[in-house]
């Protein structure tokens, strides 16, 4: 793992979020981003080198929406950029962690991303990130 890419951060309202994080951040929100294929909208601010992700259900049955009801808004995961994906699931599989999918997937930002199930990762989850090469 290279760095952490990014502080996800599970909101109910995107629009009302970003005007709270660019107030709180003193920076705009420099991109906005749909992921349908995870029924939620992302918003990205960025402070140096630390990025934070806003990330909203956009459909009440999503796992936004589901996380947002059990634990309220707030931290949701923790991501990491990897220089390879595939090698890195790989790794961490033989170490005996347990992949939320099996092969990676289009993700927000320009990223392939890959999810590590929190209760092996001391009830954080975590997202393995790696930029898609044009």
């Amino acid at each position: 793992m290279l760095k952490v890419e990014h502080i996800g951060i599970a909101v109910k309202n995107l629009s009302e979020s970003i005007q709270l994080f660019e107030k709180l951040l003193n920076s705009p929100c420099y991109k906005t981003e749909e992921v349908a294929s995870e029924k939620v909208s992302t918003a990205f601010f960025k402070q140096g080198d630390t990025k934070i992700e806003l990330v909203a259900s956009t459909d009440a049955e999503g796992v936004i929406a589901k996380y947002i009801a059990k634990k309220g808004e707030g931290m949701h995961h923790i991501a990491f950029d990897v220089a390879d994906i595939y090698a890195e699931m790989e790794r961490l599989k033989g170490e005996g962690f347990v992949l939320l999918n099996e092969t990676p997937k289009k993700g927000a930002d320009n990223k392939m991303v890959c999810f590590l199930h929190p209760k092996g990762t001391n009830g954080v989850l975590i997202e393995l990130c790696e930029e898609l090469k044009h």
